[in-house]
Protein backbone atom coordinates (compact mmCIF):
# COMPACT_ATOMS: atom_id res chain seq x y z
CA UNK A 1 0.00 0.00 0.00
CA UNK A 2 1.64 3.44 -1.16
CA UNK A 3 1.58 6.46 1.16
CA UNK A 4 0.35 9.88 0.18
CA UNK A 5 3.20 11.69 0.33
CA UNK A 6 3.07 15.29 1.68
CA UNK A 7 4.37 18.24 -0.02
CA UNK A 8 6.63 20.03 1.76
CA UNK A 9 5.91 24.17 2.10
CA UNK A 10 6.29 26.22 5.45
CA UNK A 11 3.04 27.87 4.29
CA UNK A 12 0.71 24.52 4.70
CA UNK A 13 -0.10 25.62 8.20
CA UNK A 14 -0.85 29.44 7.28
CA UNK A 15 -4.28 30.16 9.16
CA UNK A 16 -6.66 33.61 8.90
CA UNK A 17 -8.16 34.94 11.77
CA UNK A 18 -10.56 38.10 12.46
CA UNK A 19 -9.31 40.71 14.62
CA UNK A 20 -11.17 41.87 18.01
CA UNK A 21 -14.14 43.96 18.20
CA UNK A 22 -12.13 46.54 19.77
CA UNK A 23 -9.54 46.89 16.25
CA UNK A 24 -12.04 46.82 13.82
CA UNK A 25 -13.54 50.38 12.57
CA UNK A 26 -17.27 50.61 13.47
CA UNK A 27 -19.80 53.03 11.70
CA UNK A 28 -18.27 54.02 8.24
CA UNK A 29 -21.35 54.39 5.32
CA UNK A 30 -19.66 52.04 2.67
CA UNK A 31 -20.27 53.04 -0.68
CA UNK A 32 -22.91 51.31 -2.30
CA UNK A 33 -21.59 52.06 -6.36
CA UNK A 34 -21.85 49.32 -8.26
CA UNK A 35 -17.94 48.67 -9.36
CA UNK A 36 -15.78 45.71 -9.45
CA UNK A 37 -12.71 47.65 -7.09
CA UNK A 38 -11.44 46.95 -3.95
CA UNK A 39 -12.83 50.65 -2.03
CA UNK A 40 -10.45 50.08 0.35
CA UNK A 41 -6.68 50.71 0.32
CA UNK A 42 -4.59 51.00 3.28
CA UNK A 43 -0.64 50.99 4.09
CA UNK A 44 1.44 51.49 7.08
CA UNK A 45 -0.60 54.92 8.06
CA UNK A 46 -3.64 55.02 6.59
CA UNK A 47 -6.89 53.18 6.05
CA UNK A 48 -8.90 54.81 2.97
CA UNK A 49 -12.56 53.41 2.00
CA UNK A 50 -14.66 54.77 -0.40
CA UNK A 51 -17.83 55.81 1.12
CA UNK A 52 -21.37 56.79 0.88
CA UNK A 53 -21.46 60.57 0.16
CA UNK A 54 -24.54 63.31 -1.41
CA UNK A 55 -23.82 65.47 -3.96
CA UNK A 56 -20.47 63.53 -5.12
CA UNK A 57 -17.94 60.97 -4.57
CA UNK A 58 -15.75 61.00 -1.17
CA UNK A 59 -13.42 58.40 0.73
CA UNK A 60 -12.14 58.53 4.03
CA UNK A 61 -8.87 58.19 5.34
CA UNK A 62 -8.16 57.12 9.13
CA UNK A 63 -5.00 56.70 10.97
CA UNK A 64 -4.74 53.05 11.43
CA UNK A 65 -4.87 53.31 15.04
CA UNK A 66 -7.95 54.78 14.96
CA UNK A 67 -10.21 51.64 15.76
CA UNK A 68 -13.53 51.24 17.22
CA UNK A 69 -16.73 53.82 16.09
CA UNK A 70 -15.96 56.60 13.59
CA UNK A 71 -17.63 59.72 14.93
CA UNK A 72 -20.24 60.78 11.70
CA UNK A 73 -18.67 63.75 11.37
CA UNK A 74 -14.96 62.48 10.88
CA UNK A 75 -13.87 64.84 7.79
CA UNK A 76 -14.07 62.89 4.47
CA UNK A 77 -11.99 63.96 1.39
CA UNK A 78 -13.98 64.82 -1.07
CA UNK A 79 -13.94 67.42 -4.51
CA UNK A 80 -14.97 64.59 -7.50
CA UNK A 81 -18.23 65.61 -8.45
CA UNK A 82 -19.59 62.26 -8.89
CA UNK A 83 -18.66 58.74 -7.15
CA UNK A 84 -15.18 57.34 -6.40
CA UNK A 85 -15.04 54.39 -7.93
CA UNK A 86 -10.93 53.94 -7.01
CA UNK A 87 -8.65 54.51 -4.65
CA UNK A 88 -4.83 53.82 -4.51
CA UNK A 89 -1.92 55.19 -1.92
CA UNK A 90 1.49 55.89 -3.34
CA UNK A 91 3.99 53.26 -2.43
CA UNK A 92 6.49 56.08 -2.49
CA UNK A 93 5.12 58.46 0.00
CA UNK A 94 2.44 57.16 2.68
CA UNK A 95 0.60 60.39 2.85
CA UNK A 96 -0.25 60.82 -0.93
CA UNK A 97 -2.80 58.85 -2.58
CA UNK A 98 -4.97 59.20 -5.76
CA UNK A 99 -8.54 58.77 -6.07
CA UNK A 100 -10.45 57.95 -9.79
CA UNK A 101 -13.69 59.01 -10.22
CA UNK A 102 -16.76 58.98 -12.43
CA UNK A 103 -16.58 62.32 -13.09
CA UNK A 104 -13.35 61.49 -15.55
CA UNK A 105 -10.67 62.76 -13.58
CA UNK A 106 -8.04 61.50 -11.33
CA UNK A 107 -7.21 63.70 -8.35
CA UNK A 108 -4.26 63.29 -5.96
CA UNK A 109 -4.52 63.92 -2.34
CA UNK A 110 -1.67 65.05 0.54
CA UNK A 111 -3.36 63.44 3.96
CA UNK A 112 -1.82 65.16 6.96
CA UNK A 113 -0.51 62.76 9.98
CA UNK A 114 -2.93 65.09 11.84
CA UNK A 115 -6.87 64.39 12.19
CA UNK A 116 -8.32 67.67 9.98
CA UNK A 117 -11.14 69.98 11.32
CA UNK A 118 -13.03 69.94 8.25
CA UNK A 119 -13.05 67.95 4.88
CA UNK A 120 -10.34 67.77 2.63
CA UNK A 121 -11.50 69.25 -0.43
CA UNK A 122 -8.71 70.52 -2.33
CA UNK A 123 -6.38 67.84 -3.84
CA UNK A 124 -2.35 68.62 -4.55
CA UNK A 125 -3.55 67.99 -8.46
CA UNK A 126 -6.20 67.33 -10.65
CA UNK A 127 -5.58 65.07 -13.99
CA UNK A 128 -7.78 65.64 -16.87
CA UNK A 129 -7.54 63.44 -19.95
CA UNK A 130 -10.21 60.34 -19.88
CA UNK A 131 -13.55 61.29 -21.68
CA UNK A 132 -15.21 58.67 -19.68
CA UNK A 133 -14.95 57.54 -15.90
CA UNK A 134 -12.11 56.26 -14.84
CA UNK A 135 -12.24 53.01 -12.75
CA UNK A 136 -8.62 51.64 -12.39
CA UNK A 137 -5.72 53.24 -10.74
CA UNK A 138 -2.18 51.59 -10.03
CA UNK A 139 1.04 53.56 -9.12
CA UNK A 140 4.40 52.91 -10.66
CA UNK A 141 5.98 50.11 -8.38
CA UNK A 142 9.46 51.82 -8.73
CA UNK A 143 9.49 55.27 -10.73
CA UNK A 144 8.45 58.45 -8.36
CA UNK A 145 5.29 59.58 -9.06
CA UNK A 146 4.27 57.62 -12.08
CA UNK A 147 0.81 56.72 -11.79
CA UNK A 148 -1.70 54.62 -14.58
CA UNK A 149 -5.24 55.33 -14.97
CA UNK A 150 -7.78 52.96 -17.53
CA UNK A 151 -11.30 54.36 -17.85
CA UNK A 152 -14.11 53.93 -19.65
CA UNK A 153 -13.08 55.27 -22.90
CA UNK A 154 -10.44 52.41 -23.47
CA UNK A 155 -8.02 54.56 -22.92
CA UNK A 156 -4.99 53.49 -20.24
CA UNK A 157 -2.59 57.00 -19.53
CA UNK A 158 0.21 57.28 -17.52
CA UNK A 159 0.82 60.41 -15.89
CA UNK A 160 3.67 62.41 -14.00
CA UNK A 161 2.14 63.26 -11.12
CA UNK A 162 5.00 65.71 -10.49
CA UNK A 163 4.07 67.95 -13.42
CA UNK A 164 0.50 67.06 -14.28
CA UNK A 165 1.33 65.62 -17.28
CA UNK A 166 0.43 62.61 -19.54
CA UNK A 167 3.88 60.63 -20.72
CA UNK A 168 2.00 58.20 -22.36
CA UNK A 169 -2.05 57.53 -23.57
CA UNK A 170 -2.23 53.82 -24.94
CA UNK A 171 -5.62 54.49 -26.58
CA UNK A 172 -5.56 51.95 -29.46
CA UNK A 173 -4.87 48.39 -27.74
CA UNK A 174 -8.29 47.78 -26.24
CA UNK A 175 -11.12 47.76 -28.30
CA UNK A 176 -13.49 47.28 -25.38
CA UNK A 177 -13.72 48.57 -21.67
CA UNK A 178 -10.70 47.31 -19.36
CA UNK A 179 -11.53 45.38 -16.11
CA UNK A 180 -8.11 45.21 -15.04
CA UNK A 181 -4.29 46.44 -15.22
CA UNK A 182 -1.32 44.95 -13.09
CA UNK A 183 2.59 45.96 -13.98
CA UNK A 184 5.33 43.90 -13.03
CA UNK A 185 7.70 44.02 -10.44
CA UNK A 186 9.72 46.58 -11.93
CA UNK A 187 7.52 48.45 -14.04
CA UNK A 188 8.44 47.58 -17.62
CA UNK A 189 5.00 45.16 -18.56
CA UNK A 190 1.88 46.19 -17.93
CA UNK A 191 -0.63 42.45 -18.27
CA UNK A 192 -3.96 43.55 -18.80
CA UNK A 193 -7.46 42.37 -19.49
CA UNK A 194 -10.66 43.40 -21.40
CA UNK A 195 -14.17 42.75 -22.29
CA UNK A 196 -13.41 41.03 -25.41
CA UNK A 197 -11.91 38.00 -23.80
CA UNK A 198 -8.11 39.00 -24.36
CA UNK A 199 -5.57 38.47 -22.08
CA UNK A 200 -2.17 41.06 -23.09
CA UNK A 201 1.23 41.22 -22.21
CA UNK A 202 1.81 45.63 -22.99
CA UNK A 203 5.29 47.56 -23.24
CA UNK A 204 4.17 50.97 -22.57
CA UNK A 205 6.67 52.84 -23.33
CA UNK A 206 6.83 51.07 -26.95
CA UNK A 207 3.30 51.36 -27.17
CA UNK A 208 3.06 47.46 -28.38
CA UNK A 209 1.09 44.28 -27.24
CA UNK A 210 3.68 41.92 -26.92
CA UNK A 211 2.49 38.63 -26.26
CA UNK A 212 -1.93 38.63 -26.13
CA UNK A 213 -3.76 35.42 -25.11
CA UNK A 214 -7.72 35.41 -26.50
CA UNK A 215 -10.07 33.72 -23.92
CA UNK A 216 -7.58 32.70 -21.47
CA UNK A 217 -10.63 31.99 -19.46
CA UNK A 218 -13.94 31.19 -21.83
CA UNK A 219 -16.89 32.74 -19.93
CA UNK A 220 -18.59 36.42 -20.64
CA UNK A 221 -18.02 37.59 -17.27
CA UNK A 222 -14.57 39.91 -16.36
CA UNK A 223 -10.92 38.63 -15.40
CA UNK A 224 -8.66 39.31 -13.38
CA UNK A 225 -4.92 39.38 -13.54
CA UNK A 226 -1.51 39.82 -12.16
CA UNK A 227 1.98 39.31 -12.65
CA UNK A 228 3.92 36.83 -10.09
CA UNK A 229 7.47 36.20 -9.05
CA UNK A 230 8.38 34.52 -11.64
CA UNK A 231 7.05 36.19 -14.74
CA UNK A 232 4.11 34.14 -15.15
CA UNK A 233 0.72 35.46 -14.54
CA UNK A 234 -1.93 34.70 -13.04
CA UNK A 235 -5.72 34.71 -13.70
CA UNK A 236 -8.90 34.57 -12.81
CA UNK A 237 -12.05 34.48 -14.90
CA UNK A 238 -14.84 32.34 -15.58
CA UNK A 239 -16.00 28.93 -17.53
CA UNK A 240 -18.56 28.92 -20.20
CA UNK A 241 -20.79 27.07 -17.90
CA UNK A 242 -19.82 30.20 -15.19
CA UNK A 243 -18.20 27.89 -13.04
CA UNK A 244 -15.25 30.35 -11.02
CA UNK A 245 -11.82 29.64 -12.28
CA UNK A 246 -8.01 30.51 -11.97
CA UNK A 247 -5.27 29.96 -14.44
CA UNK A 248 -1.45 30.28 -14.08
CA UNK A 249 0.25 31.53 -18.04
CA UNK A 250 4.17 31.81 -18.98
CA UNK A 251 3.93 34.93 -21.84
CA UNK A 252 6.26 33.32 -23.69
CA UNK A 253 3.84 30.05 -24.12
CA UNK A 254 0.30 31.80 -24.36
CA UNK A 255 -1.03 28.15 -26.35
CA UNK A 256 -1.17 26.46 -23.03
CA UNK A 257 -1.64 27.08 -19.57
CA UNK A 258 0.69 26.02 -17.23
CA UNK A 259 -2.19 25.46 -14.64
CA UNK A 260 -5.92 25.96 -15.16
CA UNK A 261 -8.41 24.95 -12.15
CA UNK A 262 -12.12 25.12 -11.62
CA UNK A 263 -13.22 26.35 -8.71
CA UNK A 264 -17.19 26.79 -7.85
CA UNK A 265 -20.12 28.31 -9.38
CA UNK A 266 -20.75 31.84 -8.11
CA UNK A 267 -21.24 35.04 -9.66
CA UNK A 268 -18.58 37.29 -8.21
CA UNK A 269 -15.46 38.49 -9.64
CA UNK A 270 -12.51 36.89 -7.88
CA UNK A 271 -10.14 39.82 -6.83
CA UNK A 272 -6.22 38.78 -6.42
CA UNK A 273 -4.19 40.12 -4.48
CA UNK A 274 -0.79 38.43 -4.84
CA UNK A 275 2.47 38.18 -1.57
CA UNK A 276 5.48 38.28 -4.46
CA UNK A 277 7.59 37.51 -0.66
CA UNK A 278 5.99 34.50 -0.65
CA UNK A 279 4.30 33.33 -3.82
CA UNK A 280 0.98 33.41 -2.30
CA UNK A 281 -2.01 34.37 -4.16
CA UNK A 282 -5.52 35.34 -2.16
CA UNK A 283 -8.64 35.19 -3.92
CA UNK A 284 -11.30 36.96 -2.48
CA UNK A 285 -15.11 37.45 -3.98
CA UNK A 286 -16.96 40.76 -3.40
CA UNK A 287 -19.99 38.87 -1.64
CA UNK A 288 -18.10 36.26 -0.84
CA UNK A 289 -17.87 35.34 2.80
CA UNK A 290 -14.05 33.81 2.47
CA UNK A 291 -10.43 34.07 1.64
CA UNK A 292 -8.73 30.95 -0.27
CA UNK A 293 -5.89 31.12 -0.99
CA UNK A 294 -3.27 29.04 -3.14
CA UNK A 295 0.44 28.87 -2.93
CA UNK A 296 2.18 29.09 -6.38
CA UNK A 297 5.52 27.22 -7.24
CA UNK A 298 7.64 25.24 -10.09
CA UNK A 299 6.20 22.06 -8.69
CA UNK A 300 3.30 20.55 -10.60
CA UNK A 301 0.50 21.13 -10.83
CA UNK A 302 2.36 24.71 -9.59
CA UNK A 303 -0.91 26.21 -8.20
CA UNK A 304 -1.61 24.42 -4.97
CA UNK A 305 -4.55 24.54 -2.44
CA UNK A 306 -3.20 26.24 0.83
CA UNK A 307 -6.69 26.94 2.67
CA UNK A 308 -9.49 28.96 3.57
CA UNK A 309 -10.22 31.67 5.96
CA UNK A 310 -14.78 31.14 6.20
CA UNK A 311 -16.94 34.08 7.97
CA UNK A 312 -20.21 34.77 8.20
CA UNK A 313 -20.87 37.96 6.44
CA UNK A 314 -19.74 38.77 2.97
CA UNK A 315 -17.34 41.38 2.25
CA UNK A 316 -18.03 44.42 0.35
CA UNK A 317 -14.40 44.99 -0.40
CA UNK A 318 -10.42 44.16 0.79
CA UNK A 319 -7.91 45.91 1.30
CA UNK A 320 -4.32 44.49 1.01
CA UNK A 321 -1.41 45.91 3.68
CA UNK A 322 1.55 46.17 2.14
CA UNK A 323 4.82 43.61 3.83
CA UNK A 324 6.23 46.41 5.30
CA UNK A 325 2.88 47.23 7.33
CA UNK A 326 2.78 43.84 8.69
CA UNK A 327 4.07 42.63 12.52
CA UNK A 328 6.64 40.77 11.95
CA UNK A 329 6.80 39.57 15.74
CA UNK A 330 3.67 37.74 15.15
CA UNK A 331 4.81 35.98 12.01
CA UNK A 332 2.03 37.88 10.37
CA UNK A 333 2.16 37.06 6.49
CA UNK A 334 -0.92 39.49 5.17
CA UNK A 335 -3.32 41.34 6.04
CA UNK A 336 -6.51 42.05 4.86
CA UNK A 337 -8.92 44.77 5.93
CA UNK A 338 -12.32 43.30 4.68
CA UNK A 339 -15.87 46.12 4.65
CA UNK A 340 -18.68 44.72 5.61
CA UNK A 341 -21.99 47.46 4.87
CA UNK A 342 -21.17 49.76 8.36
CA UNK A 343 -17.71 48.77 9.03
CA UNK A 344 -14.00 47.55 8.20
CA UNK A 345 -12.76 44.71 10.11
CA UNK A 346 -8.93 43.72 9.81
CA UNK A 347 -8.28 39.72 8.88
CA UNK A 348 -4.70 38.51 9.95
CA UNK A 349 -2.74 35.61 8.13
CA UNK A 350 -0.46 34.28 10.31
CA UNK A 351 2.58 31.29 9.96
CA UNK A 352 2.28 29.32 13.32
CA UNK A 353 5.78 29.26 14.98
CA UNK A 354 7.40 28.30 18.35
CA UNK A 355 9.74 30.62 18.42
CA UNK A 356 9.58 34.43 18.65
CA UNK A 357 12.95 35.43 16.81
CA UNK A 358 12.59 37.23 13.53
CA UNK A 359 11.68 34.65 10.81
CA UNK A 360 14.15 34.85 7.95
CA UNK A 361 12.46 32.61 5.83
CA UNK A 362 8.96 34.01 5.98
CA UNK A 363 10.61 37.51 5.43
CA UNK A 364 12.82 38.14 2.40
CA UNK A 365 13.63 41.90 1.83
CA UNK A 366 10.65 43.42 1.26
CA UNK A 367 10.29 46.95 -1.05
CA UNK A 368 10.41 50.09 0.86
CA UNK A 369 9.24 53.31 0.27
CA UNK A 370 11.83 54.99 -1.40
CA UNK A 371 11.68 54.86 -5.30
CA UNK A 372 14.54 53.21 -7.54
CA UNK A 373 13.96 55.63 -10.58
CA UNK A 374 12.69 58.95 -11.57
CA UNK A 375 9.65 59.66 -13.55
CA UNK A 376 12.04 61.09 -16.91
CA UNK A 377 14.31 57.93 -15.88
CA UNK A 378 11.63 55.49 -16.54
CA UNK A 379 10.36 57.05 -19.89
CA UNK A 380 13.75 57.03 -20.93
CA UNK A 381 13.71 53.22 -21.13
CA UNK A 382 15.49 52.72 -17.77
CA UNK A 383 14.36 49.83 -15.56
CA UNK A 384 15.01 49.15 -11.67
CA UNK A 385 14.06 46.16 -9.50
CA UNK A 386 12.71 47.98 -6.12
CA UNK A 387 14.79 49.47 -3.11
CA UNK A 388 14.68 46.59 -1.15
CA UNK A 389 14.12 46.83 3.02
CA UNK A 390 15.00 44.61 5.88
CA UNK A 391 11.45 43.96 8.29
CA UNK A 392 14.20 42.14 11.33
CA UNK A 393 13.77 45.47 13.82
CA UNK A 394 9.90 46.01 12.32
CA UNK A 395 9.18 49.23 9.60
CA UNK A 396 8.47 52.96 11.31
CA UNK A 397 7.13 54.69 8.90
CA UNK A 398 8.55 58.13 8.32
CA UNK A 399 7.20 60.85 9.19
CA UNK A 400 4.54 63.75 7.04
CA UNK A 401 6.97 64.24 3.84
CA UNK A 402 5.57 67.00 2.09
CA UNK A 403 5.53 67.07 -1.57
CA UNK A 404 6.07 70.55 -2.56
CA UNK A 405 4.27 72.49 -5.11
CA UNK A 406 6.38 74.94 -7.26
CA UNK A 407 3.97 76.91 -8.90
CA UNK A 408 -0.17 75.79 -9.05
CA UNK A 409 -1.22 72.33 -9.15
CA UNK A 410 2.48 71.10 -9.64
CA UNK A 411 3.81 69.12 -7.89
CA UNK A 412 7.78 68.64 -7.23
CA UNK A 413 9.57 66.19 -5.52
CA UNK A 414 13.07 66.07 -7.49
CA UNK A 415 15.30 65.78 -5.03
CA UNK A 416 18.79 68.37 -4.67
CA UNK A 417 21.31 67.70 -7.03
CA UNK A 418 24.30 65.52 -5.82
CA UNK A 419 24.19 62.29 -3.91
CA UNK A 420 20.76 61.16 -2.92
CA UNK A 421 19.48 61.29 0.21
CA UNK A 422 16.09 61.10 2.17
CA UNK A 423 15.04 64.42 3.55
CA UNK A 424 13.28 64.28 6.63
CA UNK A 425 9.95 66.31 7.55
CA UNK A 426 12.38 69.09 9.16
CA UNK A 427 14.54 70.09 6.39
CA UNK A 428 11.52 69.86 3.63
CA UNK A 429 9.99 73.32 3.37
CA UNK A 430 6.17 73.23 3.79
CA UNK A 431 4.21 74.51 0.58
CA UNK A 432 1.94 77.38 0.15
CA UNK A 433 -1.00 75.13 -0.09
CA UNK A 434 -0.06 73.51 3.35
CA UNK A 435 0.41 76.59 5.26
CA UNK A 436 -2.85 77.79 4.28
CA UNK A 437 -4.21 74.75 4.96
CA UNK A 438 -2.69 74.86 8.49
CA UNK A 439 -3.33 78.58 8.71
CA UNK A 440 -7.25 77.72 8.03
CA UNK A 441 -7.06 74.87 10.94
CA UNK A 442 -5.54 77.18 13.29
CA UNK A 443 -7.99 79.96 12.52
CA UNK A 444 -10.75 77.60 13.15
CA UNK A 445 -9.88 75.60 16.51
CA UNK A 446 -9.58 79.71 17.71
CA UNK A 447 -12.91 80.12 16.50
CA UNK A 448 -14.52 76.95 18.28
CA UNK A 449 -12.13 78.00 21.64
CA UNK A 450 -13.75 81.58 21.59
CA UNK A 451 -17.75 79.71 20.67
CA UNK A 452 -16.93 77.68 23.71
CA UNK A 453 -15.38 80.19 26.16
CA UNK A 454 -18.39 82.69 25.18
CA UNK A 455 -20.74 78.99 26.24
CA UNK A 456 -18.79 79.03 29.38
CA UNK A 457 -19.51 82.25 30.22
CA UNK A 458 -22.77 82.76 29.63
CA UNK A 459 -23.34 79.11 31.36
CA UNK A 460 -21.71 80.81 34.73
CA UNK A 461 -24.19 84.07 34.30
CA UNK A 462 -27.51 81.53 34.38
CA UNK A 463 -25.98 80.06 37.55
CA UNK A 464 -25.35 83.19 39.22
CA UNK A 465 -28.37 84.36 38.35
CA UNK A 466 -30.10 81.21 39.61
CA UNK A 467 -28.07 81.05 42.97
CA UNK A 468 -28.91 85.11 43.62
CA UNK A 469 -32.80 84.21 42.63
CA UNK A 470 -32.73 81.55 45.58
CA UNK A 471 -31.17 83.79 48.34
Amino acid sequence: MSRRVVRQSKFRHVFGQAAKADQAYEDIRVSKVTWDSSFCAVNPKFLAIIVEAGGGGAFIALPLAKTGRVDKNYPLVTGHTGPVLDIDWCPHNDNVIASASDDTTIMVWQIPDYTPVRNITEPIITLEGHSKRVGILSWHPTARNVLLSAGGDNVIIIWNVGTGEALLSLDDMHPDIIHSVCWNSNGSLLATTCKDKTLRIIDPRKGQVVAERFAAHEGMRPMRAVFTRQGHIFTTGFTRMSQRELGLWDPNHFEEPVALQEMDTSNGVLLPFYDPDSSIVYLCGKGDSSIRYFEITDEPPFVHYLNTFSSKEPQRGLGFMPKRGLDVSKCEIARFYKLHERKCEPIVMTVPRKSDLFQDDLYPDTPGPEPALEADEWLSGQDAEPVLISLRDGYVPPKHRELRVTKPNILDVRPPSGPRRSQSASDTPLSQHTLETMLGEIKALRERVEAQEQRITALENMLCELVDGTD
